[in-house]
């Protein structure tokens, strides 16, 4: 979600600039019309988590994983929200000082300071706060997917919750909170390097340390119940109007521009994944349609407020071709088992789309112009963008992994895994 200030700057559509009737609007005035937008966008965002994603990698895994696979995404929503209010709300998005640039401080910790009255452009500060929890509680929760089946209940409760304060919360700084990728003009509407590539890496390099599966290359591991996936990739589907069309933070022109672009790039994507492997594969796949529009998801978040329709055409188009090759024949030409794609969709789909951001960019819609209207050097603060969340989120991921493993160990034991992560974890089974 690009802050209010970074809106402000790229577009001259921003309600704290241009009121809906065209007349110019107090930057610190409440807006009802605003502020009931970003409630309901909240509550989407929450819906991509639980019990979107929930559903969406539960029924991907087998049976006796799932309940441990949707325990992990509640289990995230609860602890990242406690950890958003008490230092993550104010690294990503407080005054740092002289470390601003890299880092928001401390003053806004445990939401001192906080009113009702508090405004964040023209809605409450309470809401933008919580909007931007809803963020910081999907993104961990997505790199659940690189490792699912074999990782410590207790590990990934440490490994996430460190990962979103030591990681996340930097780099959403960095990006929009005012930090250096803000100021070099990197485009990130609504999350691709903050929220998809910084996952994707991460659940990449999890999938690294933590190793294969047992039985990965030789045992069955196809989705025991396609159902609640379907039903969990709709709910991500309608949810991120709010993730895209909320980052606008108003309800103005531009949410209803990431509105339109969202939903083109997610149909195309779909289609342009089920087609290419109808060609392959002979069949069009449940999984993967609902995996195609995943990806198309995934790599219009950082252009929904800087392309139109057409660049979100092709965008969609292009992702779903890099996604699946990204989930099956990258995976297998480089040997690392991501259980449900977190990279392959996520990494691979995030990159894609703030590459494609640079090339497609529209200046009349976000005030920026792209490759195809004369700006290449766009193309390339994409990449820097793109490096540096690379870079970051994969050396400290690494880290904190391998920490975690000395300390309480990440993996669960050879006899947990065959017989099954729900009894054994959680004393639990689905029959």
């Amino acid at each position: 979600m690009s802050s209010l200030k970074k809106l402000i700057k790229i577009s001259g559509l921003a309600a704290s600039a241009v009121s809906l009737s065209g007349a110019p609007a107090l930057a610190d005035e409440l807006n009802s019309g605003d502020t009931a937008w970003m409630l309901t966008s909240t509550a989407l965002v929450l819906m991509m988590t639980i019990p979107g994603l929930a559903l969406f990698y539960g029924g991907m895994v087998r049976r006796k994983n799932v309940l441990a696979t949707a325990a992990q995404s509640f289990a995230v929503a609860c602890l990242m929200t406690v950890l958003w209010m008490v230092v993550g709300y104010s690294f990503a998005f407080g005054d740092g000082g002289s470390l601003n640039a890299y880092f928001g401080g401390f003053g806004s910790a445990f939401l001192i300071g906080m009113e009702t009255g508090s405004l964040s452009g023209t809605i409450p500060e309470s809401v933008f706060m919580t909007f931007q929890m809803t963020f910081a509680i999907i993104t961990p929760a997505l790199i659940t997917g690189a490792f699912a089946d074999r990782m410590k209940f207790s590990a990934m409760l440490w490994f996430l919750g460190l990962w979103m304060v030591v990681v996340y919360a930097p780099v959403c700084h960095w990006v929009w909170g005012g930090g250096f990728l803000a100021d070099e003009g990197v485009l990130d509407f609504a999350g691709g390097t903050v929220v998809h590539i910084n996952a994707g890496i991460a659940g990449l390099v999890c999938a690294v340390v933590l190793g294969k599966r047992l039985g990965f290359g030789s045992e069955n591991m196809a989705p025991h119940n396609l159902v609640l996936s379907v039903i969990g990739a709709s709910l991500l589907w309608v949810g991120w109007f709010g993730f895209n069309a909320g980052s606008a933070v108003a309800a103005n022109g531009a949410a209803g521009m990431a509105m339109a672009v969202t939903q083109i790039a997610t149909a195309a994507a779909a289609l342009s994944w089920m087609f290419i492997e109808w060609i392959i594969r002979k069949k069009p796949s449940v999984l993967g349609v609902i995996s195609g529009a995943v990806s198309g998801l995934v790599a219009i978040t950082p252009a929904s407020g800087f392309v139109g329709p057409t660049g979100a055409l092709f965008i969609g188009l292009i992702a779903g071709i890099a996604c699946f090759w990204g989930a099956t024949t990258l995976k297998r030409m480089a040997g690392y088992d991501d259980s449900l794609d977190a990279f392959g969709v996520h990494g691979v789909g995030g990159i894609v789309g703030a590459i494609l951001t640079g090339v497609f960019a529209v200046e009349a819609v976000g005030g920026t112009p792209g490759l195809i209207e004369g700006n290449a050097g766009q193309v390339w603060i994409q990449i820097e963008g793109i490096l540096a969340t690379i870079v970051y989120s994969g050396a400290a991921s690494f880290v904190l992994l391998k920490i975690i493993d000395a300390v309480i160990g990440l993996r669960v034991s050879k006899e947990v895994e065959i017989e099954g992560l729900d009894l054994n974890l959680h004393g639990e089974t689905v029959h």
